[in-house]
Order: C-alpha cells, then sequence, then structure tokens
C-alpha cells in the first residue's frame, strides 16, 4: 500500500496545494497507518528540462554521462510510481495549465517499453490497477462558466495518467483562490471536506 506523493507548486509556505496535499496525507495514513510514503516535490526540486544534451536518456539510447544521468532518474521516478498503489498530486494551475516542475516529471515518466508501448490496437497503458488522487489549486473559477473555456490543467492530467494506464483518478478542486482571504479559505474548507469524503469511501471499498 505504498504511497506516492508528488508536489508541484513552486511556492512554499502558504501555498494552497502544499496545504491540501498535507492534509490528504494525513487523512491516508489515518486510514492506512504504518504504509511506505515516498515524497517527490518538483516544485522544489524539478527534473531537468529534456534538452539535446539528455533526450536520449528517456527517448534513445543514452550513451553520454548526461544522457545516462537522465536515464537513471528516468528509471527511479519510473520506478516510485511503479511501487505505489496511490499516487497523490499537487498541482496548482499556472497560466491555465500546468506548473512546468510536474510537467517535467510526466516528461521523464512517460517512457515508451516502461509505462507504455505501441500495438497494433495503439498505445496501451502499464501502470494501471493504481489510484491517483489529484488536488488542483487555482485562482479563479474554471470548471464552469466561462473559465471552463481554458482549463487545461485537468484535461491534460487527465490525458496523461491516462495514457500510461491510470484511469481510477479523482480530482479535488480548491477554487477562487486568487479572490481574497476569504473566498480562498472557502475553497481550502470545501477541498478538505471532499478529501475526507474521498478517501472514507476509497477505504469502505478497500476494506
Amino acid at each position: 500500500m505504498n504511497k506516492l506523493l508528488i508536489g508541484s507548486s513552486a511556492a512554499q509556505e502558504g501555498s494552497v496545494s502544499r496545504i491540501l496535499v498535507d492534509h490528504a496525507l494525513g487523512l491516508l495514513l489515518q486510514a492506512h497507518p504504518g504504509v511506505t510514503v515516498v515524497r517527490r516535490d518538483v516544485g522544489a526540486a524539478p527534473t531537468p528540462h529534456l534538452t539535446p544534451r539528455n533526450l536520449a536518456g528517456v527517448r534513445g539510447v543514452p550513451s553520454t554521462p548526461c544522457e545516462m544521468a537522465a536515464r537513471a532518474l528516468s528509471d527511479e521516478l519510473i520506478g516510485e510510481a511503479r511501487a505505489a498503489h496511490t499516487i497523490l498530486i499537487g498541482a496548482p494551475m499556472y497560466n491555465f495549465s500546468l506548473p512546468t516542475g510536474l510537467r517535467g516529471w510526466f516528461d521523464y515518466v512517460l517512457r515508451a517499453g516502461e509505462t507504455f508501448r505501441y500495438s497494433e490496437a495503439g498505445p496501451q497503458g502499464l501502470l494501471g490497477g493504481k489510484r491517483v488522487i489529484v488536488i488542483e489549486s487555482r485562482g479563479g473559477l474554471y470548471s464552469d462558466g466561462p473559465g471552463w473555456a481554458m482549463d487545461f490543467q485537468e484535461p491534460y492530467l487527465r490525458q496523461l495518467l491516462q495514457f500510461v494506464g491510470i484511469t481510477d483518478v479523482a480530482f479535488v478542486r480548491a477554487e477562487k483562490v486568487g479572490f481574497g482571504p476569504k473566498p480562498r479559505d472557502q475553497a481550502i474548507a470545501s477541498a478538505r471536506r471532499q478529501l475526507g469524503e474521498l478517501i472514507e469511501e476509497q477505504y469502505r471499498q478497500a476494506a
């Protein structure tokens, strides 16, 4: 029942996604005491961008020291994802999409032959059988109304996860956190309630 926690906010103290990820982790540990938790903070320590110097480490045959380092990091990140029963992702919305640190994590984890493969029927994901909880923090309202058309965060995350075979995905949104202290606090409280209900339901299903 290993848990993988992926934080991606570049902000530290006061980050809404970090507050909610910590809260969700506490609830998960209450439901499943004694599990192993692996923390990967790609906001504070982003994965290196793919460049001509390291690209073959993820999408080819590595030969140079830089490429070998990229392959080793890719192997490490894939191993963490593969070993996890539950993956908890903190994903603030940056410019209507993902933080570059989180996008970089997917760049190293989506690797042909390891987390997906091509077949005559199309791509096939190889990381199925996991539960993912994505906590999204957003300055405005993007789940409804005019902002919905600008949401390139949730559909993109859903597609990336589905591509590697993960379909058991729950999204918990904290929206309007940029509208002022009161809407921010209300958004955090609402997301905490949603997380409590979600994790309690998952615990009942697993029992």
